[in-house]
C-alpha cells in the first residue's frame, strides 16, 4: 500500500483529502504578528478581512522538515511507502523540507516536486491517490505524474501584482508592473514560477483570453481535465470561464476556492483555470 502526502498550497477540501486517504501537512502564514497554519487555523476570508482593516500584507513559510517526518511516520504506520508530492521548489522551499525529512526513511518514502501550485498540484495528487489505489507502484506513479507535469497548465489573472509583488512570487510577470489602468495581466505557472502570458484592457477581454488559451489547450492535448478557481471578488468570473468551455471536449472537476497561503500571494479578485490532460 501506498501513502499519499502533500502540503496545503494543494488547496484540496477535506471531503477529497478524507477520500483519498492524503496527509496534508499545512504551510504557515504569518499575519498580525500571529503564526497560523494554512486551512487549520486560518481561512482566506478572515485573511482578506484582515487586510481590509488595516493588517499588513502577510508572510507565508514552510513546514519543518520534523513536521514532514512526523507525517511521514504515522503515513508508514499504514502503508509500506509513501508518495509525497508538493508545490513548485521554485515557489516555496516546502519540497526541501520534504525531501530532508525523507532522508531518514531508508527509502520508504519518495518525493515530487509538482513544478505547480494550488489545483495544480492538487490533481496530481488525487490522480496519484487513485493510480495507488489501482495498484500501481510508486515508479508507475511517478513516471504518470513527470507527463502530467510537463502537460498541466494554470492560467489566471489578478486584481493587482502588488501581493506577488511584496511576496517576492512574481517571477517574470515583473515586467507588467506599472501598467496602464484597467490593464488586467494574465499569468500562468511555467517552469514552476510565475510568468507573464500576457495583459489585456479590462475583465472581459481578460477571460476571454483564459477562455481562449484553454481550449487551444484542448485542441493540443485532446480531452482534458479542467478545475475553476477563483479568491474573494472572482467568483462569478471563473463561473464566466465555466460557460465559456461550453461544447468543449473536458471533464469538469469542478470549483475551488484558493487557501489562505496561495490567496497572499494572488489577492482577492483573482480567478482562472487549472488544466491537465486524462490521459498524459
Amino acid at each position: 500500500m501506498i501513502a499519499i502526502v502533500t502540503d496545503s498550497t494543494g488547496d484540496l477540501s477535506a471531503a477529497v483529502k478524507q477520500r483519498y486517504a492524503v496527509t496534508s501537512v499545512p504551510l504557515y502564514v504569518l499575519f498580525g504578528g500571529e503564526m497560523y497554519r494554512d486551512g487549520v487555523d486560518l481561512t482566506t476570508p478572515d485573511l482578506f478581512k484582515g487586510i481590509r482593516e488595516g493588517q499588513k500584507t502577510p508572510t507565508t513559510s514552510q513546514p519543518s522538515p520534523v513536521e514532514f517526518a512526523d507525517a511521514y511516520r504515522e503515513a508508514l504506520a499504514r502503508a509500506e511507502s509513501v508518495l509525497s508530492l508538493h508545490i513548485s521548489g521554485q515557489l516555496s522551499g516546502t519540497v526541501g523540507s520534504a525531501r530532508l525529512a525523507a532522508q531518514d526513511f531508508g527509502g520508504q518514502v519518495t518525493v515530487f516536486d509538482t513544478g505547480t501550485t494550488s489545483l495544480g498540484q492538487g490533481l496530481m495528487v488525487m490522480r496519484a491517490a487513485q493510480m495507488a489505489e489501482a495498484g500501481k507502484s510508486v515508479p508507475d506513479i511517478v513516471a504518470e505524474l513527470e507527463k502530467v507535469r510537463a502537460s498541466a497548465s494554470i492560467v489566471f489573472t489578478v486584481e493587482s501584482l502588488d501581493y506577488l509583488r511584496r511576496n517576492g512570487r512574481i517571477g517574470g510577470a515583473q515586467a507588467l508592473l506599472g501598467g496602464l489602468l484597467n490593464i488586467k495581466p494574465i499569468l500562468c505557472v511555467k517552469g514552476g514560477r510565475v510568468e507573464s502570458a500576457g495583459r489585456e484592457r479590462g475583465q472581459k477581454k481578460a477571460t476571454a483570453n483564459l477562455i481562449a488559451q484553454t481550449h487551444e489547450y484542448i485542441k493540443k492535448y485532446g480531452r482534458s481535465r479542467l478545475v475553476f478557481g477563483a479568491t474573494a471578488g472572482g467568483e462569478a468570473n471563473a463561473e464566466e470561464l465555466r460557460a465559456g468551455m461550453q461544447g468543449a471536449d473536458f471533464e469538469d472537476a469542478g470549483n475551488f476556492s484558493f487557501g489562505a497561503v496561495v490567496a497572499t500571494h494572488t489577492g482577492p479578485g483573482a480567478y482562472g483555470i487549472v488544466m491537465e490532460p486524462v490521459t498524459p
